[in-house]
């Protein structure tokens, strides 16, 4: 089934490590800094993050996948992904924090939920 929320469409996938796939590419301004990068899944270009088409990721971590939290989540996801990999500083794993809060918030999930989340 392909879903559709706040311009990101994807897929739920049967994978033992990831639940969803981008089924196009998914750019989204980013509200601070983050240095450039390019890798074979995402680009940072100006303000903009671009996470290619087909990238996977897991969703919530622990918390339920609702439509409030997909969007956070994968950026949440690739951001830590970059972080892990060495293509951001591992100091800016607050700020990937603080992103996933707020894009959740805007999305309309509750504060306390999104607090909780954060």
């Amino acid at each position: 089934m392909i879903h559709n929320i706040h311009g990101l469409e994807y897929e739920k996938i049967k994978n033992g490590k990831y639940k969803y796939k981008l089924l196009s590419e998914f750019k989204f301004e980013l509200p601070f800094y983050f240095p450039p990068l390019s890798s074979n899944f995402v680009n940072i270009i100006n303000e903009f993050l671009l996470v290619k088409k087909e990238y996977a990721w897991d969703g919530a971590t622990c918390a339920l996948d609702t439509e409030d939290f997909m969007r956070g989540s994968l950026i949440h996801d690739v951001l830590y992904q970059c972080i892990r990999e060495g293509l951001i500083p591992k100091s800016m794993r607050k700020d990937a924090d603080i992103l996933l809060k707020t894009i959740c918030l805007a999305d309309g999930m509750p504060k306390w939920r999104a607090t909780y989340v954060y």
